[in-house]
């Protein structure tokens, strides 16, 4: 068989191949982005979807408009502004299959050979591989525990013109980074000043450990930099706060672009699931979300509090990492020292390497290499606390610095 070329450009997923070595009995892992089943809100949704069945059957289990499902899209608009942003009718976004259906759209709409997409570095692995299948060079932007350097993204702007910038500005994936409010408006100013696309994959930003939600999202932000939401596409999902199966996410941005990436979308699943967008729009309609995020929140927040306490103790110097203020990730580097300070016989101990020995110890994660676009770091891991309990998290990390001493 001859393949597209295109496929040249890509790789299938480091995470999806981990998860064939996840069979073994007895590993705990650390390696899934995803949340915690047992933080479903089972009975809300079981309800939504008989409501569904009993109030609209009709619509709920026929062909859909490939925009969305109205009446989720209307439970859609009002949750955005229960999150600060206002402005955004029902018709003035369309929903996807999952946020990386979004992702998808974007490459098929927006990106060719030749042109040029800024990430941060690191970045969601997934998205490196769908917009490298068509066609663009994707480069890195550094960043820290503040998000995206902004004077160095302004830099990289100047150089390489892109047509596509994609952050996740609130507690990334990896990285658990959190942009501050001042490079958010940076950010919007930068859009403007060079008319280029930022993509606003927004996630997490509702998983915060604080008692204050993040900075502003930078569409919400938008109204404060003008002409900034005219280069914004933001993308929402439900995925992390109540179903991933439902597979429910969805965008905002220029009518002419939502206008072509309907078109897009026509041709790969005419619409999203009408049944799953008839349940969601019951159960956004229940007013149980913000319980059900309070709940989350409280989970996640002290399993990660433990993770915190375990990496330092068990450890010690052989890691270094900035603790998230929220989302499911801890992203860190290896030091090239043992835990107790002393020389590691491998100084330069590869993410990979280490995650092989971890296997060997039972505990998994997910080498940092992956999620780099370019100018790879090789020592780094991403850990995720959502899907162990506070009891395996201890074991695991345990068992992780076992296969540092042995790596």
């Amino acid at each position: 068989m001859q393949f597209s070329k295109r496929l040249d450009n890509v790789e299938t997923s480091a995470i999806r191949e981990l998860f064939k070595l996840l069979g073994k009995p007895g590993i705990i892992s650390f390696a899934g982005g995803f949340p915690d089943s047992a933080m479903f809100d089972i009975e809300g949704i079981k309800a939504a979807s008989s409501q569904a069945l009993n109030e609209q059957p009709g619509p709920s289990l026929q062909y859909g408009a490939t925009e969305g499902y109205d009446p989720f899209r209307e439970q859609l608009s009002e949750f955005m502004s229960s999150k600060g942003i206002s402005g955004v009718g029902p018709h003035q976004l369309i929903v996807t299959t999952g946020s990386q259906q979004a992702l998808d759209l974007v490459g098929k709409t927006l990106l060719e050979p030749g042109d040029v997409v800024l990430v941060e570095a690191p970045t969601f692995l997934a998205t490196i591989q769908c917009f490298r299948l068509y066609g663009p060079t994707v480069l890195g932007v550094p960043i820290d525990k503040h998000g995206v350097l902004v004077d160095v993204l302004e830099q990289m702007i100047i150089k390489h013109r892109p047509k596509v910038i994609y952050l996740v500005p609130s507690f990334g994936n990896p990285s658990g980074a959190l942009t501050s409010l001042e490079r958010r408006l940076k950010i919007l100013e930068l859009c403007v000043k060079f008319k280029t696309i930022v993509i606003e994959d927004d996630p997490y930003s509702d998983l915060y450990f604080t008692p204050n939600p993040p900075p502003d999202s930078l569409l919400a932000l938008s109204p404060q930099v003008p002409g900034s939401r005219d280069w914004l596409v933001y993308c929402g999902s439900l995925s992390k706060v109540l179903s991933p199966g439902l597979r429910l996410g969805w965008m905002v941005g220029h009518p002419e672009f939502l206008s072509r990436a309907t078109m897009c979308k026509q041709f790969g699943d005419a619409h999203t699931s009408t049944f799953a967008q008839a349940t969601a729009a019951f159960y956004l309609k229940s007013g149980r979300m913000p319980a059900t995020l309070e709940k989350v929140r409280s989970v996640y927040a002290q399993r990660a509090r433990v993770m915190e306490e375990c990496l330092k103790q068990e450890m010690g110097h052989s890691i270094k990492f900035d603790a998230p203020l929220g989302g499911l990730f801890f992203w860190a580097k290896l030091t090239g020292l043992m835990p107790d300070g002393s020389p590691h016989l491998n100084t330069a101990l590869d993410g990979a390497v280490l995650a092989k020995k971890a296997i060997e110890h039972k505990v998994a994660f997910v080498p940092g290499a992956p999620f780099f676009a370019s100018n790879v770091d090789h020592q780094t891991l991403r850990l995720s606390f959502a899907t162990a309990d506070e009891q395996r998290i201890k074991d695991g990390i345990k068992r992780l610095s076992q296969a540092i001493l042995e790596a």
